[in-house]
């Protein structure tokens, strides 16, 4: 708990991390990589040079701070953001060195307003929370059985495209092994070498129902930019990613793993890429030939880029109840096996009163999300019903 003497010092930190916040971890972030550049290579370096992760972590330590005494809002982040960084391989020695140069960069932009006493209640701050991930990755490092930046060697068996843009990718386990399980939601890191000898690390989530030997994932070749493009780690996925090729992946990851074992009605909402996961989960209950209702209900452009449809088909013969439509904003009405709509997904117009006590989960683009996630509650879908796969800083802008 967050002493007596600290407390004032954070709480009036909030407007100023509100104002100063960006300029913040932007100085943090180059001090940092300019003191330890190895620590790039757990770093999205694409996201560096877009500035979104300077905004995150901004986000981040502000809502941290104005949520200080909301454990109840803190949790369910830290547990998002503990699955993060064991995906990529976050030890205990990284701490110290974040922590050094965040309270450094704190000092840095507040000038003479980051007074010995301030720095000193950010200091414990940080590491009540510090101790807080470094005790959560422990445990979740022993669960597993890896450790911290243990990869896993796979060898590609399979690629496919499945969609415009989008490359479906089996990885096979070493001879005679299996792959550890996973719960349908969660996703794998993939290791890369660059053709400039730098190592990236992305998340992608896997794409079908558990099948011991295998894992399979459904990479969205996303549009380069300026500097390291943002698509680097799918562009040389497309480009590399050949059948008999090997790949670095972690243990599985991730908290967005709705029970498939229950009886109450499930809601399944994506757009675009973010379908892999929703697949995971429809492909397990055709598996364990649930009876529970279901509603898969996707967004796109047009046919041609909803990835693996001719498995959405064959999941509605398999699953009677299962009541999927596709939404696609550049196709008219058109004669599939799955119901398809012309236009936006709009939730309001959607026939909810048989699934008000259902459990949604929402994934894909950010603006999508929020979209769906305000539709729901104008609907009076309870918050608690609601679940949406996102990065833990943006998650804090639902809390009370």
């Amino acid at each position: 708990m967050l002493s007596t003497a600290a407390r004032p010092y954070i709480e009036a930190s909030v407007p100023v991390l509100q104002a100063h916040g960006l300029a913040i971890t932007t100085t943090f972030y180059k001090n940092m990589f300019n003191a330890h550049p190895e620590l790039k290579n757990l770093f999205n370096m694409g996201n560096q040079a877009n500035g979104s992760q300077q905004q995150s972590l901004a986000a981040a330590v502000f809502a941290y701070a104005a949520n200080i005494d909301n454990a109840q809002a803190l949790q369910p982040v830290i547990d998002r953001i503990v699955h993060k960084h064991a995906a990529v391989g976050i030890k205990p020695a990284h701490y110290p060195i974040v922590g050094r140069h965040l309270l450094g960069a704190i000092a840095e932009v507040l000038g003479e307003a980051a007074t010995p006493p301030l720095i000193a209640a950010w200091d414990e701050a940080y590491w009540l929370l510090a101790g807080e991930f470094i005790a959560a990755e422990s445990r979740l490092y022993q669960s597993t059985g890896y450790a911290a930046d243990q990869w896993i060697e796979t060898r590609i068996v399979e690629t496919a495209t499945v969609a415009e843009g989008v490359l479906s990718i089996v990885l096979a386990a070493a001879e005679g092994e299996t792959l550890p399980a996973f719960k349908a939601g969660q996703y794998i890191s993939v290791a890369v070498t660059l053709p400039d000898g730098s190592r990236q690390i992305r998340q992608y989530s896997l794409s079908d129902a558990e099948q011991k030997t295998t894992y399979r994932i459904s990479v969205k070749r996303e549009a380069g930019g300026t500097q390291m493009p943002q698509g680097t780690v799918s562009n040389w996925l497309h480009q590399y990613a050949n059948v008999g090729g090997q790949l670095l992946v972690s243990h599985p990851y991730g908290e967005f793993t709705p029970d498939l074992n229950n009886s109450e009605p499930l809601v399944l909402i994506s757009a675009g890429v973010g379908i892999t996961p929703m697949l995971a989960m429809l492909k397990t209950l055709v598996q364990r030939q649930s009876t529970r209702g279901i509603w898969f209900l996707h967004a796109g452009r047009s046919l041609q880029y909803v990835p693996h449809l001719e498995e959405l088909g064959a999941s509605q013969q398999s699953l009677p109840q299962l009541n999927l439509a596709l939404y696609l904003e550049d196709q008219p009405v058109v004669e599939t096996a799955v119901s398809v709509h012309n236009g936006r997904m709009r939730l309001a117009e959607w026939p909810f009163n048989a699934a008000l006590n259902a459990q949604y989960y929402l994934c894909g683009p950010l603006p999508f999300m929020i979209e769906q996630w305000q539709a729901l509650l104008a609907l009076g879908i309870p918050a608690q019903q609601i679940h949406r796969e996102v990065f833990g800083p943006e998650s804090l802008n639902q809390a009370g």
